[in-house]
């Protein structure tokens, strides 16, 4: 099953490697991490996209919660939330395929960031299912490098993570 969860932790040195190491110690696979600062610069924010059993899972979440530097541990699995990941793409542009290239960006609505005179790179945002689409579309022309930020989510509604409305 796969899980995604949030971390809040206190920014300083090694927490990642301690959450790291939580999961590969038990044999989970972080299939993607995102980590970076909240508005708060002394805690930052991990999204964690895993897969695998609950019951191991669980016992993660209770070791995360034992570390000295984490606030708050959010497991999205069950839960509403809103989904986003962003990706760069970059395409080869060559005089047939040019036009095509630019009409499937703005179909997916994403950005052409750069061009030379063989490539174009295309920023899209979106759901995961919306990049994959995408990626999908562009593979046949030519795509010459592809880089992705892994999701991050935020719960639906209006309390934040501190419980407040």
């Amino acid at each position: 099953m796969r899980h995604t969860i949030t971390v809040l932790v206190e920014n300083e040195f090694g927490v990642l490697t301690r959450v790291a190491g939580l999961f590969s110690g038990r044999g989970f696979n972080i299939e993607s991490l995102s980590v970076a600062p909240t508005l708060d610069p002394t805690i930052s924010r991990m999204t964690i996209v895993t897969s695998g059993d609950d019951q191991v899972l669980e016992q993660i979440n209770k070791q995360l919660n034992k570390l000295i530097s984490t606030i708050k541990v959010i497991d999205f699995t069950g839960q509403d939330y809103v989904e986003r990941e962003m990706a760069m793409i970059k395409v080869t542009a060559t005089e047939k395929t040019r036009a095509e290239v630019l009409r499937i960006a703005d179909i997916f609505r994403a950005k052409v960031v750069d061009v030379t005179p063989r490539t174009y790179t295309i920023e899209i945002t979106g759901a995961p299912s919306k990049l994959e689409a995408i990626i999908e579309l562009l593979r046949p022309m030519g795509i010459k490098e592809l880089v992705r930020s892994g999701p991050i989510v935020l719960g639906r509604g209006s309390k934040g993570w501190k419980g407040t409305e």
